[in-house]
């Protein structure tokens, strides 16, 4: 193999650098350029190719290292808060998809075992891009938010479940449904058993073992310990239980999650595994061919249709019947509007044993690179006429002079609004909240859905009639924001909670009052709304 491995790492990351570059400097995803970069040096394009078997190699270590950091992240304290939503809504619209993907699929001539698992695969949202557009319009602390990625959570627990079932599939075959069922029935119990034994002797062995190697106090030791659980967890559950090593690897990521070391195991695994997933995608890239998809360009029209416009629709559908709000299921349908990392995991696998071709695997390497490219933008516009839509006062909502600007109503600004509406002051809340929001207006407090750093959004609130503007909740360059504020409205006091995400160069000065985030934070704030402090 001589240079290659070395060739192909140093021209997988290279190209992945500029072509990720190019993207984020062009508003799209980075995944887009890793995409591309998989393309350009890949066997179908000219110029330098890549040794596709060392890229292989690289992207099982993405996929291991991807889904170990699934199983840190995994939090079923996340899932249970929202779960009357996410749960069937999740499950619905999976079995919503494959079902549209299978008959598109179909009516096209691919064979019905192929479009089932081109279903399958689409059916699953990517969670790095979710969670990417939740965090830039500041939306993965609001109850759409917490759906969302409790919808992809549940995706991500089925994608473990049809990674268990992909080889029976390739061995049975989908059309004798009782042939197929024992089979997974036997397969079901090697993943349970695995995963019990997992959890109950490596809860206990993997927490010692990173509790004495934490004791040398050697970062090296800790990180190295973290890192070969994942690969060494995912090898032993595919050499003993049979099952696949993502879901070893998820295994391995779910007990450390589990233990006291799990912030730090985060902290330590997680930048390395990024850099293996650049290389995943990088290898995705490699096995696209782009004069095959000129030639078969239906399957991706399907697939694409399916990915933007049916999943959203039956998405939003399903969480309307929940009880939700419209503005709220048209956000979350926007949001879920794409497909990424573990379709290409389901894919991988899928191709690997034979269980689709080539066209069908451009078209889902082409889905996947059309939808993250989109779907940023579609969100941001959606959400822009929603808030637009909920940030118009309504009827007897009118600024009352002297009025205290709450920003961020959450438990610190709830206790502030409580607090003032007893001493008589009129309020105006600004959340990003919806659902929040509306509430608010229907119990007859002026309330506006917006994001609170905007001055915009704080000119809408008025502001300039305001006694107090109160922080409570994290913004954007809030030094430059409020020093602005202050220097136009000389009289406006104001007072920020200095919290998680604000910078730290933030402190008090003469314009305005920084709060420190303790349990008397809303006093103090109330204080400053008040003329006391």
């Amino acid at each position: 193999m001589g240079n290659d491995i070395v060739l192909t790492f140093a021209a997988a990351m290279a190209a992945a650098l500029i072509l990720g570059y190019l993207a984020h400097r062009l508003g799209l995803s980075p995944v887009v350029g890793f995409l591309l970069a998989g393309v350009a040096v890949g066997p179908h394009t000219p110029g330098f190719t890549a040794n596709l078997q060392v890229a292989e190699q690289f992207a099982e270590m993405g996929i291991i290292l991807l889904m170990f950091g699934v199983g840190l992240k995994f939090h079923l304290h996340e899932l249970f808060a929202v779960w009357r939503v996410s749960v069937p809504g999740a499950l619905l619209t999976s079995l919503l998809t494959t079902l549209l993907t299978w008959g598109g699929l179909s009516a096209i001539g691919i064979a019905p075992d192929e479009a089932l698992v081109a279903g399958l695969a689409i059916s699953v949202a990517s969670t790095v891009v979710l969670m990417r557009v939740l965090n830039e319009n500041r939306d993965l602390s609001t109850r759409a938010g917490h759906i969302a990625v409790g919808w992809v959570v549940v995706e991500d627990l089925l994608t473990v479940l049809l990674l268990v079932a992909l080889p029976v599939l390739a061995a049975e075959g989908s059309g004798d449904l009782g042939r197929l069922a024992l089979p997974l029935l036997v397969a079901a119990g090697k993943v349970v058993l695995c995963a019990t034994l997992a959890i109950l002797i490596g809860g206990r062995v993997i927490p010692w073992m990173l509790a004495k190697v934490n004791a040398t106090k050697s970062r090296e030791l800790f990180t190295l310990a973290t890192l070969a659980l994942a690969p060494g967890m995912a090898l032993l559950a595919a050499k003993f239980f049979g099952v696949s090593m993502a879901l070893g690897a998820f295994l391995a990521g779910l007990v450390v999650g589990r233990s006291e070391f799990s912030a730090r195991a985060a902290a330590e695994a997680l930048p390395l595994r990024d850099a293996f997933a650049v290389l995943f995608f990088v290898s995705v890239g490699l096995l696209f061919d782009p004069a095959d998809l000129i030639a078969h360009p239906l399957p991706v029209l399907v697939l694409l249709g399916v990915v933007v416009i049916g999943k959203p629709l039956a998405a939003s559908l399903l969480v309307r019947l929940t009880g939700e709000t419209r503005a709220m299921s048209a956000q979350i349908g926007a949001a879920l509007s794409q497909i990424g990392e573990f379709t290409f995991v389901l894919g991988t696998s899928a191709k690997a044993l034979g269980l689709i071709g080539q066209p069908v695997w451009n078209g889902l390497v082409a889905a996947s690179m059309i939808s993250i490219a989109l779907n940023p933008s579609l969100y941001r516009r959606l959400r822009q006429r929603v808030r637009r839509a909920a940030s118009r006062p309504t009827v007897g909502q009118a600024v009352i002079p002297g009025h205290a600007i709450i920003v961020g109503y959450g438990d610190v600004g709830r206790r502030v609004g409580e607090d003032l509406r007893l001493k008589g002051i009129p309020l105006t809340i600004v959340d990003s909240d919806i659902v929040l929001v509306r509430r608010l207006q229907k119990a007859g407090v002026r309330a506006l859905c917006g994001d609170g750093g905007s001055l915009e959004v704080l000119n809408e609130a008025g502001v300039a009639e305001a006694g107090s503007l109160l922080i409570c909740c994290p913004i954007a360059e809030p030094g430059t924001l409020l020093h602005g504020l202050a220097k136009r409205h000389p009289g406006l006091r104001i007072a920020v909670r200095l919290m998680e995400g604000m910078p730290g160069e933030l402190v008090s000065g003469t314009d305005f009052t920084v709060i420190s985030e303790d349990n008397s934070a809303a006093g103090d704030i109330t204080d400053v709304a008040t003329g006391k402090a």
